[in-house]
């Protein structure tokens, strides 16, 4: 079975989806409300704070598989090749490095119980990554499992559904065929390891209200006067 969810006064919340789903957007609305509401919310940023050897999986990629640099926006889109390229191999050095970054993020949620924050907001988690494995086959399955024996569960773990076709129009970095076969892998995963609340494709503020909603219901902090539950 999965580690338990984290049994700390300190909240952890993550957001997971495919790119272009708009996650930054919905996580900066959330963090905006709560900080209104006189929580004091930590942002953590899966690439940037977690996961280790970031700068030799991105050079690597590149060099490998001589797709583009950067982050596409829809005036200047560009060609990643980096999740989007599906080899045996690849599958091996996924999940090794997915399994130290398994390690590195129960150590993060670890440090990050002790900084004071009464909500820590992961933008990307581990399943960001897992659901780029090939989650039809049974051994990689089992692999699945194993990497959520080490991870924390977040006390929510969002995942935001997205239309491929909008997704890419408002962040176009990896072919259309990818994005939605991406789509049906998160889905899949989401079914595998349970626990994980998809947010349906809707317009912008009908997402930010429902994860507002969510979090109001399920989240509860150190007092009365910091209860997001109370709609204050």
């Amino acid at each position: 079975m999965p580690a338990p969810p984290i049994n700390v006064i300190t909240q952890f919340v993550s957001f997971s989806g495919m790119d272009g789903a708009g996650k930054s957007t919905q996580i900066e609305a959330l963090r905006m409300q709560l900080e209104q509401d006189g929580l004091r919310v930590l942002l953590i940023r899966f690439w940037d704070d977690v996961a280790l050897l970031t700068k030799f999986r991105e050079s690597a990629g590149h060099a490998l598989f001589k797709g583009d640099k950067g982050v596409g926006t829809p005036s200047a889109p560009v060609n990643r090749r980096d999740k989007n390229v599906k080899s045996s191999l690849m599958t091996v050095v996924r999940l090794f490095l997915y399994g130290i970054d398994a390690f590195s993020t129960r150590a993060a949620v670890k440090q990050a119980r002790h900084l004071k924050a009464d909500l820590v907001i992961f933008d990307r988690y581990i399943y960001d990554e897992l659901a780029n494995l090939p989650l039809g086959n049974k051994a990689i399955r089992s692999c699945v499992w194993l990497i959520m024996k080490v991870v924390p569960r977040p006390h929510i773990s969002f995942l935001l559904d997205a239309d491929p076709v909008n997704a890419r129009e408002r962040k176009p970095e990896y072919p259309l065929e990818f994005l939605y076969a991406n789509r049906r892998s998160y889905q899949a995963l989401a079914e595998l390891i349970g626990g994980i609340t998809i947010i349906d494709a809707m317009p912008i503020l009908d997402v930010e209200r429902s994860i507002l909603s969510c979090a109001r219901e399920r989240l509860q902090f150190r007092d009365s006067r910091q209860r997001i539950d109370d709609g204050r």
